[in-house]
């Protein structure tokens, strides 16, 4: 396992923008694919966008497809999201996690690192 450290998130009017940050400790970062996830009051943890160990395969929810953008840093074994054209229903407690695996998934039993979660606000 990994240990994950989640940063960047905060109160934003809606059309604003956020990037969130997850620094990682341990020596094999690169073998982990990434995901993160968000988890709003009352609702279940869903995944927003997940890359690959090489960072050239990403996936996206719908929700978020076209306004979100993962990516990685393997040499400062950092995993980031940039959120853009913010919505308020993007309010919600963000968690990244590794799972070890080098292919993208969007499996929630395949992560098995979870960070302690950055809360993310969108006003209207």
């Amino acid at each position: 396992q990994v240990q994950l450290v989640e940063s960047g998130g905060g109160l934003v009017q809606a059309g604003g923008s956020l990037r969130l940050s997850c620094a990682a400790s341990g020596r094999t970062f690169s073998r982990y694919a990434m995901g993160w996830f968000r988890q709003a009051p009352g609702k279940e943890r869903e995944l927003v966008a997940a890359i690959s160990w090489s960072g050239r395969s990403t996936y996206y929810a719908d929700s978020v497809n076209g306004r979100f953008t993962i990516d990685r840093d393997n040499v400062k074994n950092t995993v980031y999201l940039q959120m853009n054209s913010l919505k308020p229903d993007d309010t919600a407690v963000y968690y990244c996690a590794a799972a070890p695996t080098v292919v993208v998934t969007t499996r929630l039993d395949d992560y098995d690192s979870w960070g302690q979660g950055t809360q993310v606000t969108v006003s209207s």
